[in-house]
């Protein structure tokens, strides 16, 4: 069964996990139409800057935004896009 997360579910946990300073969450699933994973779940674009970010090389910004948005990972979202920076980046 496929299950698209409302976009506020997203910016919630990120807003909550992260304290951003930017943050823009874009639904790429209409896409995505027809692939085999869209019926797992929905595609997604994140980009956030965020203190938090900061000295953190990209994997390890990436395993914090995985981190925020675990909970709603199970048949919520197929695929994720993220673009992290720290503030002295954006």
């Amino acid at each position: 069964m496929r299950r698209y997360l409302n976009l506020n579910e997203l910016e919630t946990a990120l807003r909550a996990a992260l304290e951003p300073s930017a943050l823009a969450v874009i639904d790429d699933s209409h896409h995505h139409i027809g692939h085999a994973g869209a019926k797992e779940g929905g595609h997604y674009t994140v980009r956030i800057t965020s203190a938090r970010f900061a000295g953190l090389p990209r994997v390890a910004r990436h395993r914090l935004v995985y981190d925020a948005l675990r909970p709603l990972m199970p048949g919520g979202i197929h695929a994720l896009a993220i673009d992290a920076r720290a503030p002295d980046e954006a």
